[in-house]
């Protein structure tokens, strides 16, 4: 991580990150019924669990919803989960206004062209190594792992490094307690 990306994560107190092509690999799974699963890392898991441990918000925004992404989000605690969300700027805006924070508080992970408004508003904006093109230009940060692959917790290990918790959050994580089934109202 360069002195930049230090600096734009150095006061991050919001990671929202976008779903399909971000915490998955970008495939749909379609079944007659319509979509009928979705793969995550389980790293990903740790990250969305151990960032609002050490009081860093995590918010989860997709166009999409799916039952396999609400109990996902559910099994993991999200309290700012927002799924059929078709106006992702708006909502992290409000969101933004209910949490106190000023767009440079706020760092949104996406990978695609719906994304580039958020990604233009935000304080830092991440993207997988496998976004689409006009996406890896204009993002602040080009991670090193593709979609589905651990794209939280990279993004996870580079703000708390930025902000000198890694250690803190890796020793909570390592806790038996840790892997227990997340409440998003105890968030």
């Amino acid at each position: 991580m360069n002195e930049e990306h230090t600096a734009l994560l150095k006061n991050i107190r919001l990671v929202a990150f976008d779903v399909d092509g971000v915490l998955t690999d970008g495939r749909l799974y379609y079944g007659p019924e319509g979509e009928s699963q979705k793969v995550f890392h389980v790293r990903d898991g740790v990250a969305l669990k151990v960032l609002p441990d050490v009081g860093i918000d995590v918010a989860v925004v997709s166009a999409k919803d799916s039952p396999a992404l609400r109990a996902r989000l559910n099994d993991l605690g999200v309290k700012h989960a927002y799924v059929g969300c078709h106006d992702k700027l708006e909502r992290l805006q409000a969101l933004a206004g209910e949490l106190g924070l000023a767009p440079n508080e706020i760092a949104f992970v996406g990978d695609d062209l719906v994304d580039l408004e958020v990604m233009a508003w935000c304080g830092c904006s991440l993207v997988p190594a496998d976004a689409y093109s006009l996406v890896l230009e204009r993002a602040n940060v080009v991670l090193t792992v593709k979609g589905g692959q651990g794209v939280a917790r990279c993004v996870a290990d580079l703000v708390l490094n930025a902000q000198g918790l890694y250690q803190q959050a890796y020793t909570l994580a390592a806790d038996a307690h840790f892997e227990r089934r997340r409440d998003p109202s105890d968030r």
